[in-house]
C-alpha cells in the first residue's frame, strides 16, 4: 500500500507561484510512475504533468513552461512548482502515483485558487 498527502495549496494573485509537496509513505519501491493531477469547479479531472521512473516528463499545453515537476532521488517526496499562475489554473489538484503492477494511488487534494 502507499500513502500520499499534497500540501502546499493555498490563495495567490494571477502571475504568482506556489509549490505544491506530495509525501509519500509505504511501499515507496512499488512506484512505476508519479504525476499531478487537477479538477477544476464543473470540469473532468485532468493531467497536469508527470514523470517516469527514468525522469522522463510530460506536461498539459496548458501549464507547459510554467510548471515544473520534480522528486527527490528516494522517490519520498514530489513537488510541482506553478509559475506566472492563471486564473484557469483554480482547482483542486490530487498527487498520483502508479505502481508497477498497474495500482493507482491518489493523494486527498489540495485546493489552488488564483483570483485578485
Amino acid at each position: 500500500q502507499l500513502q500520499l498527502v499534497e500540501s502546499g495549496g493555498g490563495l495567490v494573485q494571477p502571475g504568482g507561484s506556489l509549490r505544491l509537496s506530495c509525501a509519500a509513505s509505504g511501499n515507496i519501491f512499488m512506484i512505476n510512475m508519479m504525476g499531478w493531477y487537477r479538477r477544476a469547479p464543473g470540469k473532468e479531472r485532468e493531467l497536469v504533468t508527470l514523470i517516469t521512473n527514468d525522469g522522463s516528463t510530460h506536461y498539459a499545453d496548458s501549464v507547459q513552461s510554467r510548471f515544473t515537476i520534480t522528486r527527490d532521488s528516494a522517490n519520498k517526496n514530489m513537488y510541482l512548482q506553478m509559475n506566472n499562475l492563471k486564473p484557469e489554473d483554480t482547482a483542486v489538484y490530487y498527487c498520483h502515483h502508479r505502481s508497477v503492477t498497474l495500482v493507482d494511488y491518489w493523494g486527498r487534494g489540495t485546493q489552488v485558487t488564483v483570483s485578485s
